[in-house]
């Protein structure tokens, strides 16, 4: 394990214990987090990942974010030694609580991490996994820590030799990564699927739909087939620490489930090679992305 420091309500902790076993974000995943890239110990578009947090905890019906409790964990963690690059973590469960899904109503517990790492690549390898994102669930849009489905659909990516892997929605639409969203290039028009259709309002996919309309690119929001993954010209993936980052493989992992009479079936997506390098209209994106977050770090 790399070296993480950890803040726990009000505490820098070290390697003894520091969360109630009973914590309702261990025992049914009942809390939110956010993550955003720390960039010579700064921290990229806070503003915005805390209003996404707010949205999130909204939505699971717990109280709004203390801004100021979280800078504290985030003053902690970031004062701890500097951070050339990095990722920052905050979390936010719904305190203690039984061991079922009831709620005792009492206090959140509050989380901050950080940790030092390289840069990612600009480009990446992704595999199509035959589960699927419930865009009608109580989970769509909220950036929970219930993440198993996430864990499962990645390790069966990597298993591949990919490191991100993509879903579709319970309507057969794209929906997005594990932990990105996803962007398509048709015809020289940069599309990505629309949040009806399940995706998480990626903090980055935000940015950069605002900052290509702003700088003459064709955009859209739509919803997209699975199988717009065959006929695009270059795909992306964005997230908090990749920024923009080019898709030169996908791949699909094979396999059929039956649950409860319910196939699961492989997407119809036909394996491809997009090249070892980001295409132009991503590349442009790329420049533009990495110019207007260097302007302003707090967009």
């Amino acid at each position: 394990m790399p070296d993480v420091r950890v803040w726990v309500d009000g505490h820098l902790v070290g390697d003894g214990p520091s969360l109630d076993a009973l914590d309702h974000g261990v025992t049914v995943g009942d809390g939110v987090f956010e993550t955003a890239k720390v960039v010579d110990g700064q921290v990229f578009a806070l503003s915005r990942h805390h209003d996404r947090m707010d949205r999130s905890l909204a939505g699971l019906g717990l109280p709004a974010l203390d801004r100021g409790r979280v800078q504290e964990g985030i003053d902690a963690v970031l004062g701890v030694a500097p951070v050339a690059f990095g990722r920052l973590r905050w979390t936010v469960t719904a305190g203690p609580g039984p061991l079922g899904s009831d709620r005792l109503g009492g206090a959140s517990t509050y989380l901050v991490t950080a940790v030092e790492q390289d840069p990612p690549p600009r480009t990446a390898e992704v595999a199509v996994v035959p589960w699927t994102r419930n865009e009608r669930g109580a989970l769509a849009g909220v950036k929970s820590t219930s993440y198993a489905e996430n864990v499962v659909a990645l390790a069966a990516a990597k298993a591949r030799g990919a490191s991100e892997a993509l879903l579709g929605s319970t309507a057969g639409q794209l929906c997005e990564g594990t932990g990105s969203n996803v962007f398509v290039v048709v015809d020289g028009v940069v599309r990505t699927p629309r949040l009806e259709d399940g995706p998480l309002a990626g903090v980055t996919r935000d940015l950069a739909l605002h900052w290509l309309r702003d700088e003459g690119f064709d955009v859209a929001e739509d919803s997209l087939p699975l199988s717009v993954l065959d006929r695009a010209d270059e795909v992306w993936i964005t997230s908090s620490v990749r920024d923009i980052c080019a898709v030169t493989r996908i791949d699909v992992v094979p396999g059929t489930r039956t649950i409860g009479g319910l196939t699961l079936a492989t997407p119809p997506v036909t394996p491809r090679e997009l090249g070892d390098a980001a295409g132009p209209v991503t590349r442009r994106a790329q420049e533009v992305f990495a110019r207007r977050a260097a302007e302003d770090l707090d967009p």
